[in-house]
């Protein structure tokens, strides 16, 4: 009898060791995997990246997300997220300091292509970048994202309500009058970067025929131009990205693009091809399907998770990369 007790005691303990073990396995995810997920079926393990990204809350999500993603692969991950705007991303990117960030296709188009007329459709746009940033520069633009986030001016809702001379301004063509009208009631806050760029206020005030006063425009940073617009002080209409989730949590109005200045503006990661072209199967398997789910109505819930709610852009990345399935 005892002998039977020591020998199923000992049963048991090989049956529990080797529970531990399966449960041990299970938590490895697969390819370098932690959390399993559709990406730990993408083995890049072995692989290093440096990935950037500008310096405003959508871009740091974006930036997040591509660095989790790969990490989910099993890619050593060097994060250098949070760069000082637009020309330090594109700079660092061509100068070999970072290996991707997600550049918008108007950027690509007015800025770094030196275009003048923005293309339509968005698909149309979408192509050309692709074809000229591949052979001018050796960056290759990977697949876009659904959402657009183009530039555009809004109002806080009840401005109508509170300034008379508002009452008829519904887009962009109908600040011309409003400043030949009302001067002192045109006015608008702007983060720097909109100032200067063709397809932002410069290339916004030549399309449209007006040129807003002297004085009449304040430089602010852009979580500021939202508050500042929603207070309607100093200005009454503000520079707003079109997916941040400020606009529905403030009852922001937008304005419309009448005369279709603004170009489209797609994400896609870009990338240096000398990176691209070691893994390029399996990077398109990382990108595609996470530039697909990412549509308006995603990246404005996402934005304001951390504008509106104050999460972090990286716990907000994280969230997202599991709700979907890309990570356990």
């Amino acid at each position: 009898m005892r002998l039977i007790f020591s020998k199923l005691t000992k049963v048991a303990g090989l049956l529990a060791v080797l529970a531990l073990i399966a449960v041990g396995c299970g938590s490895a995810g697969g390819s370098g995997s932690s959390g399993g997920g559709t990406l730990s079926k993408v083995d890049l393990s072995g692989a290093n990246f440096t990935v950037g990204s500008k310096d405003f809350t959508e871009q740091l999500i974006l930036g997040q997300i591509t660095v989790q993603a790969l990490e989910a692969t099993g890619a050593n991950v060097k994060d250098q997220t949070n760069l000082a705007g637009t020309d330090a991303a594109r700079a660092a990117l061509v100068n070999g300091n970072i290996d991707m960030y997600w550049e918008y296709t108007g950027t690509n188009w007015i800025n770094h292509l030196k275009h003048t007329t923005p293309l339509h459709p968005a698909k149309k746009q979408y192509e050309a970048v692709k074809k000229e940033e591949l052979k001018k520069n050796n960056i290759v633009v990977m697949q876009r994202a659904k959402f657009n986030n183009t530039y555009a001016l809004a109002m806080r809702s009840e401005a109508p309500k509170k300034v008379p001379a508002l009452k008829d301004v519904t887009k962009l063509s109908d600040i011309g009058p409003l400043i030949k009208n009302h001067p002192k009631d045109a006015t608008l806050c702007v983060e720097s970067e909109f100032k200067s760029r063709d397809d932002g206020l410069p290339g916004m005030e030549k399309k449209y025929g007006y040129k807003f006063p002297n004085g009449n425009v304040s430089l602010f940073d852009t979580g500021v131009v939202y508050n500042r617009t929603d207070k309607g002080n100093p200005c009454n209409f503000g520079e707003v990205f079109t997916t941040d989730g400020r606009i529905k949590a403030l009852d922001l109005t937008v304005l419309k693009d009448d005369k279709e200045f603004f170009p489209i503006y797609n994400p896609a990661v870009n990338i240096r091809k000398s990176v691209y072209d070691k893994n390029p199967k399996k990077l398109d398997k990382v990108f595609t399907p996470i530039a697909k789910a990412l549509d308006t109505k995603t990246m404005q819930k996402l934005n304001a998770e951390v504008d509106v709610k104050g999460q972090l852009p990286e716990d907000v990345a994280k969230q997202w990369l599991q709700d979907n399935g890309f990570t356990g």
